[in-house]
């Protein structure tokens, strides 16, 4: 069980201990597959002690620090103190997580602790670029379902980290009429109401390519539209046509170079799957500070 602190910790920031503790476990069994740490096993005594460091190697928003404190603790490594907490900017060479206890517990945690708090801290990274990017216009940057497998809470969570605010997190919560569904439903309208009849109270975002498919949903009466793949010219127009009357969300062909243009049209939200698909890795290392025994 993950300590008491860190059970709240995780709580608080919206989390489920025990997916991040499961998470934990399942990463380290998968590096040690059965088996042992074989060089840490031969070169260092079992009694020695250590104090490492988590240090970022690059500047941006940190992110991932509680689950990578799960992993210290189900390594067996319980004496540590989170320097820089989830959320946070941090500077080249600033103290994360800073950590003492057994050497060999705590290079066993090493890489999956890394794993997590790079690619976490990548994404929060990303998100953060693009909310500043468009900070001088109403739009928010809202993520997509294109996460890693299993990985899906923890990395909607690095997009709220970054600033950014999150879609759907499944299938379950609310309905997206995309393409697919408009040709198998026959139109977006039948598509629309097939949803309206069996889940009357859910709320449906249709997603449309044309203005025409706009003036379609509108009459329908959906409660967002996602402009897929809009020009600048076309998105302009479907902010005047709509006048308030529903959300729309731009979609498709977005950059972090025309975010801004695509925000002033008046959208509410930017959908950038890039944030949690294509978000580089942040720098981070750990750093041995003093050994005994």
């Amino acid at each position: 069980m993950l300590s008491e602190n860190l059970t709240q910790k995780i709580i608080e920031l919206d989390l489920d201990p025990v997916l991040i503790e499961d998470l934990a476990r399942r990463t380290i069994a998968e590096d040690l597959d059965g088996g042992v740490d074989l060089t840490s096993d031969a070169t260092i005594p079992v009694d020695q002690q250590s104090t490492g460091e988590f240090r970022a190697r690059k500047s941006g928003i940190i992110s991932g620090v509680v689950v990578a404190a799960a992993v210290l603790e189900v390594c067996g490594v319980s004496n540590y103190e989170i320097a820089a907490a989830d959320g946070k900017r941090v500077e080249e060479g600033q103290v994360i997580l800073r950590a003492i206890g057994n050497t060999q517990k705590l290079l066993l945690a090493e890489r999956t602790a890394l794993n997590f708090l790079g690619r976490l801290s990548g994404i929060s990274s990303l998100t953060h670029r693009w909310v500043v990017e468009v900070s001088e216009t109403s739009a928010k940057i809202r993520d997509t379902r294109k996460t890693t497998p299993l990985l899906r809470e923890l990395e909607k969570f690095a997009v709220r980290m970054g600033g950014g605010v999150n879609h759907r997190m499944s299938l379950s919560d609310a309905a997206l009429i995309k393409d697919n569904h408009i040709a198998a439903a026959g139109s977006v309208t039948a598509a629309f109401h097939a949803i309206r009849a069996k889940y009357p109270t859910v709320s449906v975002e249709v997603e449309v390519d044309t203005l025409e498919q706009l003036k379609e949903v509108l009459a329908a009466g959906a409660d967002l539209v996602l402009l897929d793949n809009m020009s600048l010219e076309q998105t302009r127009a479907a902010v005047q046509m709509v006048g308030g009357k529903t959300k729309l969300e731009s979609s498709g062909g977005l950059t972090i170079e025309n975010a801004k243009a695509y925000a002033a049209t008046g959208v509410d939200y930017l959908a950038i799957g890039a944030l949690t698909h294509s978000a580089p890795v942040m720098d981070i290392g750990l750093d041995f500070t003093e050994q005994r025994g």
